[in-house]
């Protein structure tokens, strides 16, 4: 499991941020060891109802997460259309949803469209947080996703990480439906 983000602290309460939320929630709720230096990424690992996990933050900055499945890749084993799951915010869904998918399209975000270079495909599952919509006027979504959420949408999040969380844990134990 991958959760995108940004890594410097000045991105840490941004909307773009929401997939290293998730992750951080996940590895709350199982248990798991604190985040270690891995290679372009901090990852932590364990088991979940006898499944082994390891969930990634990439360090590389969002528009290249990709290079942080280079250690996943190396693993003859890895298969991305049943091991992965992405967890990232997605500006076109409203904040307080989420949408969990098999497989798709990037949408026009660039950490998944790393991702998708990186693996040379679009069969990954991804769980895209809600973090929009655009307000009106807005057309530089960059600036949006950048930018911290708002008390509103800040308590629409966190109403929803059980949710986030138990969507993760099913995914990991039965997979996508």
């Amino acid at each position: 499991m991958v959760g995108l983000g940004n890594p410097d602290p000045e991105y840490a309460a941004t909307r773009h941020n929401a997939g290293f939320w998730l992750a951080d929630a996940v590895v709350a709720r199982w248990g798991l060891p604190p985040f270690r230096r891995a290679e372009r990424a901090r990852a932590t690992a364990g088991e979940v109802d006898g499944v082994p996990v390891r969930v990634l933050k990439p360090t590389t900055y969002m528009n290249h997460s990709g290079a942080a499945l280079a250690s996943l890749r190396a693993d003859p084993a890895f298969n991305p259309a049943t091991d992965l799951l992405v967890l990232v915010d997605d500006f076109q869904i409203p904040c307080g949803t989420f949408r969990l998918r098999a497989e798709g399209s990037a949408g026009g975000h660039n950490g998944l469209k790393s991702i998708e270079g990186a693996l040379q495909s679009q069969q990954y599952a991804r769980l895209r947080i809600g973090v929009g919509p655009l307000p009106e006027g807005v057309t530089d979504w960059s600036e949006y996703v950048l930018a911290p959420f708002t008390p509103e949408q800040l308590e629409q999040v966190e109403a929803i990480i059980p949710q986030l969380v138990d969507a993760v844990t099913q995914w990991v134990t039965e997979g996508v439906r």
